[in-house]
């Protein structure tokens, strides 16, 4: 038996955040399999002229290429959850290699900060009782404004005050 969920165990603000991928792994095959190509059909043009030393560089170069795109993929397993109910929000930010960090922050102090330094990307900060809580750090600038703005706008929700109603009978 299950039992009904109290009002504060409402989700009023649920994200989750994912580090920008630009290719599928759809694309990845395409982009793959253009370099192999090119890098094959140059492979045999040098072996026909008679510099066959060339052809291992250029097969090295795809293994190269293929290692770089697979260890960007890997970063991809990363991601952070961020859940405010009425009376917390649930922070969770796990790494690329599945360690997960909690954090549990009080919403009605909590302060949502985008740090400016010169010559470096925004900070995307929360602020409560102490404890500050960098996230969003793999997220280009407009999305981290985007998210602060969105997580602003839920907070304020929570702290504003709903008047009483009264149940009728």
């Amino acid at each position: 038996m299950t039992s009904a969920p109290t009002p504060d165990d409402r989700i009023l603000f649920d994200a989750v955040v994912y580090p920008h991928r630009s290719l599928s792994k759809t694309g990845f095959l395409v982009v793959m399999g253009l370099i192999a190509g090119c890098s094959f059909s140059m492979g045999v043009a040098f072996y026909l002229v008679g510099a066959w030393p060339v052809v291992g560089f250029l097969g090295l170069d795809v293994l190269i290429i293929y290692a770089a795109f697979r260890l960007n993929y890997r970063q991809a397993r990363a991601y952070e959850t961020l859940t405010l109910r009425p009376d917390r929000l649930d922070v969770v930010q796990v790494d690329l290699a599945g360690r997960a960090r909690h954090a549990t922050l009080q919403p009605y102090w909590l302060s949502v900060v985008l740090e400016t330094m010169p010559g470096r990307s925004p900070c995307l900060i929360l602020r409560s009782h102490g404890r500050r809580v960098e996230i969003a750090a793999f997220l280009p600038d407009e999305e981290k404004a985007a998210l602060a703005e969105s997580l602003r706008r839920a907070l304020a929700e929570v702290r504003t005050p709903t008047p009483h109603r009264r149940v009728p009978g």
